[in-house]
């Protein structure tokens, strides 16, 4: 299986290029892997460059995780991130995801500086 880019996703997602909007698609037609790494880069460029709520932001994510075309890596990691998001309107899709997978990795704590983190089952506060 193929594997693609966060421009690719992001054409996918936002439909803002028709040209490439229809390459994207034709190029996951018979299947595409996304790693964590492109995902958590998608949220930020559909955060920061589209404006995209958290709401949609996390509803885009469900979507992805539901595609019959694409397989995300370790999705289990994130659904939990996806959970915990959610619930936790202070706190990044990227941190929910490191935590998840020090979760799922069995290293734990997180320790991090961040105070919202910080207050998350398997996360710790470090004081500086």
């Amino acid at each position: 299986m193929r594997a693609i880019d966060t421009n690719i996703l992001v054409r996918l997602i936002t439909r803002d290029h028709p040209r490439q909007h229809k390459a994207a698609l034709q190029a996951i037609n018979t299947g595409a892997w996304v790693s964590l790494v492109t995902l958590v880069e998608t949220v930020w460029v559909l955060k920061s460059s589209f404006g995209l709520s958290r709401d949609r932001l996390a509803d885009t994510i469900g979507v992805l995780l539901k595609h019959d075309a694409l397989l995300l890596q370790d999705a289990e990691v994130v659904e939990s991130a996806l959970t915990l998001y959610s619930g936790s309107p202070r706190i990044e899709f990227s941190d929910c995801v490191i935590l998840e997978q020090a979760r799922r990795a069995g290293h734990g704590p997180l320790m991090t500086f961040d105070r919202d983190l910080g207050r998350q089952d398997g996360a710790q506060r470090l004081e500086a």
